[in-house]
């Protein structure tokens, strides 16, 4: 593998002066606010033959009232599918465009502009695929007639994530065409490069002032020294896909010798004599999209472990493993200004865990992004991502997998709204916080750290914003046995959710007023895998919620554990109601129902401040 020093690295995508930048403006007006923008999962993937499609899995390509719902979060912008496979499944026949016309026209009248993607994490309809000679060409065709069709839309994302897409298919083989070698992966990326190429190419036609706006995943790889080749090399290639577009990849760029030994010589100079540079640079940095290398294999569990042809390496979370922890998502968006000095924002902002960890994760984007502007950095919006949560993405879409809650949870067939809502809804305007939303995440909290901690860099900038969890308002528990308040404790000590002092020993004490009120008890009646949770609640910013969890009585640790954390959901979903939560033995899920309003006593829970609330 060749050896990339870190200058080189840096100067290698560094904005030309002689060539285009995009299209936005190069000088961020102080005076713009930060726009919130929304997106749906939307990734219609291919694994063999068959496809599998987020649309329908989320129920979302049967509810066009969904769109409602997510114009009053007050959303700017919407990143909405008008996808290959979907709409022109076969070459001989018409497109369909029954199902985008009315969306679109939706939107259109919600006041919501659309930043419409073509193929999200696809190989295209079944004719082709990214490895095709066509694929770019053919996509340029279809984008031809997406953008007759909708000749007003004026934001485009042709090909979402070109570099994770290509490593997916065609480098480790998850998705089709199930490819996994170096050329393999470098002519997928070409395709899709040329696909966007090719796309904007024909937008443009119709509608000359249509803007790309291209994402990709962006995190950086750590590593231990024997991997520091490695490190580089992906260091490198995650910048691989903007790097083209942008025409950078020319004779000096590190990357120009090894497409060149491949046979992409004249294919990468046609690229750079005609590139189609971003107007936005889209970022989507996850928690996962740090990474770490290290060669001692024994701090790892096996299926973390693999090679790349010349050494064996554990490659885990870089948040997992770094003190002090990496720069996440802030290094990421200003690595990407540094580098294209174009307008960014974040286009994917997401985490997949629990209520309280995905309000955090929301404000903490939300936070750093209005630094970076105040900072003279040109971010244009925050991106509120799977609006309806993600089916499989635990299995990298190979199997059937486990949903995720985004910020309309759908589980039931009907959106409803998670916390998320209100706190996506409330950032843009400056409303007071959900209370657990103050409180640090678990990637800033000494737990996150699963292996031997490792020193790679310095400590990140101090100027980013951490929440002060100390100042939060806490919770007050009370049930019939210090067990069942010592498992709630432990629940909340994980999740991070901040105790009144008594939480466990029951003693009365003059803790800051509770945000909620929890009452524990236990049913003898209750079917073993069945529980239910009254949630009260005036609706007013300072008002208590009172929460009621009852769960099967006896020997079932791991049921009121369960059920006591889908519990917790529900009280910070501010969920007012009586719900019956049930346990799936089949597949050891969560099924959350209504039965029936509040019952008057769950409505007069006694709270008295200072004090522990005791039962009337």
């Amino acid at each position: 593998m060749a050896v990339f020093d870190e200058g080189t690295l840096r100067a290698a995508g560094r904005a030309d002066p002689s060539r285009p930048a995009g299209g936005g403006t190069m000088t961020p007006d102080p005076r713009s606010p930060l726009e919130l923008w929304g997106g749906v999962e939307c990734t219609v993937n291919r694994v063999g033959d068959r496809y599998r499609d987020q649309s329908v899995l989320s129920g979302h390509h049967d509810r066009i009232g969904d769109l409602d719902l997510f114009a009053g979060l007050g959303l700017k912008a919407l990143r909405y599918p008008v996808l290959w496979e979907r709409t022109a499944a076969t070459p001989d026949a018409p497109p369909d465009w029954s199902w985008s016309d009315a969306r679109l026209a939706r939107l259109q009248a919600l006041g919501i502009r659309p930043i419409v993607g073509l193929v999200h994490h696809g190989s295209g309809p079944s004719h082709t695929h990214l490895l095709d000679d066509d694929f770019a060409a053919g996509l340029g065709r279809f984008a031809g007639q997406v953008a007759a069709r909708y000749p007003w839309v004026q934001d485009w994302t042709p090909v979402n994530e070109p570099v994770t897409t290509a490593r997916f298919s065609a480098l480790y083989g998850h998705w089709y065409p199930h490819r996994r070698d170096l050329r393999s992966f470098w002519l997928a990326l070409l395709n899709q490069v040329d696909a966007t190429r090719f796309a904007m190419r024909a937008i443009r036609r119709v509608n000359p002032a249509a803007r790309l706006i291209q994402t990709d995943d962006l995190g950086r790889t750590y590593s231990t020294d024997p991997l520091r080749d490695q490190a580089a090399f992906d260091n490198l290639r995650r910048w691989a896909g903007w790097d083209l577009l942008f025409g950078h990849v020319t004779p000096g760029h590190p990357l120009f010798a090894m497409l060149d030994d491949h046979g992409f010589g004249d294919r990468i100079r046609a690229i750079a004599d005609d590139p189609c540079p971003p107007d936005i640079v889209g970022v989507n940095h996850y928690l996962t999209s740090d990474r770490f290398l290290d060669h001692r294999l024994a701090h790892y569990p096996t299926d973390l472990h693999g090679d790349n042809g010349h050494v064996r390496y554990a490659d885990t979370e870089a948040i997992r493993v770094l003190d002090p922890p990496p720069g996440g998502m802030r290094q990421a968006l200003s690595e990407a200004w540094d580098r294209y000095a174009t307008p960014i924002a974040a286009t994917e902002v997401h985490n997949g865990c629990t209520r309280d960890e995905q309000l955090r994760w929301a404000a903490d984007a939300w936070d750093l992004c209005c630094g970076l502007k105040a900072d003279g950095v040109d971010v244009r919006a925050v991106t509120a991502w799977s609006l309806l949560g993600s089916h499989g993405w635990d299995t990298l879409l190979t199997g059937n997998g486990s949903y995720e809650v985004g910020v309309f949870d759908v589980r039931n067939g009907i959106p409803q709204p998670t916390a998320l809502a209100a706190l996506w809804r409330g950032l843009a305007l400056g409303d007071e916080r959900h209370p657990v939303a103050r409180q640090s995440g678990w990637w800033r909290r000494p737990e996150r750290l699963l292996y031997p901690a490792y020193r790679t860099h310095p400590a990140a900038d101090a100027g980013e914003v951490i929440p002060d969890g100390g100042t939060a308002r806490p919770i007050r528990l009370w049930g019939v046995d210090a067990g069942s308040r010592r498992t709630l404790a432990d629940l909340c000590a994980r999740r991070g959710i901040h105790l009144g002092s008594d939480a466990v020993t029951g003693t009365p004490t003059n803790d800051a007023m509770p945000w909620a009120v929890v009452h524990l008890e236990r049913d003898a009646g209750s079917a073993v895998e069945t529980g239910t949770a009254a949630l009260t609640w005036a609706g007013g910013a300072g008002d208590v919620r009172h929460l009621r969890i009852v769960a099967p009585a006896g020997e079932c640790p791991d049921v009121f554990r369960t059920v006591a954390d889908a519990a917790l959901d529900i009280l910070i979903d501010d969920r007012a109601g009586h719900w019956s939560i049930r346990i799936c033995p089949k597949t050891n899920g969560i099924i959350v129902k209504a039965i029936e309003p509040a019952r008057q006593d769950d409505e007069e829970l006694p709270f008295r401040v200072g004090a522990v609330a005791q039962p009337a």
